[in-house]
């Protein structure tokens, strides 16, 4: 697969057929410029059936439904705007010509490789401990189920696995995963006015530092995860609440990078 491939490739025949898909490439999902919306708009049901849990539910086959009728109001290319919709059609895409669950090619793939044991769209609460969540008004919510739409948040991690994972982004690339995060902090799209874009990872300078950084958050969780290859510095923050860590996590970095 390449990065320039055009989506459609990989689609169903009735899929691909839709000529507004079919400039959109795989580099396009990762960067966050294909000109898909942030979600799409048939998920309205699914989210109504399940206002604390809004992607349960929602399947492929919506999906691909979605996709078929879909009509371009921004062409590829020309602007960056988050869509979760198109990280999670990568998602898809790359599940099913690996020919594995989202999650087990994770498995296989990343987790494995770098010893990352408690990182999982699954996990096992007879072993793991799963925290609790809550809202931004301290009420319980459940974690969130992902479905066929798993790429964009459905992975639980610790601390201690994403330290590891920012670790391995620090070692001159060897092996064929090594080179595979490398190329994720390739420059691909300038995001005025100070922010380039990799694959997913965002950078800035922070001082005369290049800081690679992305956030994420549920209805009851957030994250905030930055790290500097050239000073070996990783910052990452986990909250079981809905409210950002962003600030916290900018905070805790600023002040590592000073006492350098």
């Amino acid at each position: 697969m390449g990065l320039d491939d055009a989506i459609a490739k990989y689609l169903p025949d009735s899929v691909a057929a839709n000529p507004d898909l079919q400039h959109i490439t795989l580099k396009q999902l990762a960067n966050h410029t294909s000109g898909l919306p942030r979600l799409p708009d048939n998920m309205e049901g699914t989210a109504a059936a399940h206002p604390l849990d809004p992607y349960k539910g929602y399947t492929k086959e919506q999906l691909y439904a979605y996709l078929k009728s879909y009509k371009a109001v921004l062409p590829p290319d020309s602007i960056y705007q988050y869509s979760n919709l198109g990280f999670g059609l990568l998602g898809d895409i790359l599940s099913t010509v690996y020919g594995q669950p989202y999650d087990d090619m994770i498995q296989e793939v990343v987790c494995k490789p770098l010893g990352l044991k408690n990182t999982t769209e699954h996990p096992n609460t007879d072993t793991q401990y799963v925290a609790k969540v809550y809202n931004e008004k301290g009420q319980e919510t459940p974690l969130w189920t992902f479905d066929d739409f798993a790429a964009h948040g459905s992975l639980k991690s610790t601390i201690a696995d994403l330290l590891t994972y920012a670790k391995a982004h620090f070692k001159m690339p060897e092996t064929d995963l090594e080179h595979a995060l490398a190329l994720t902090r390739q420059f691909t799209y300038f995001n005025p006015p100070d922010t380039d874009i990799g694959l997913a990872w965002h950078m800035t300078l922070v001082g005369d530092e290049l800081i690679y950084w992305h956030n994420g958050g549920t209805f009851g969780s957030s994250s905030y995860m930055a790290f500097t290859p050239d000073k070996k510095i990783a910052i990452v923050v986990l909250s079981n609440t809905a409210e950002s860590v962003d600030a916290v996590g900018l905070a805790i970095l600023n002040r590592v990078l000073a006492a350098e």
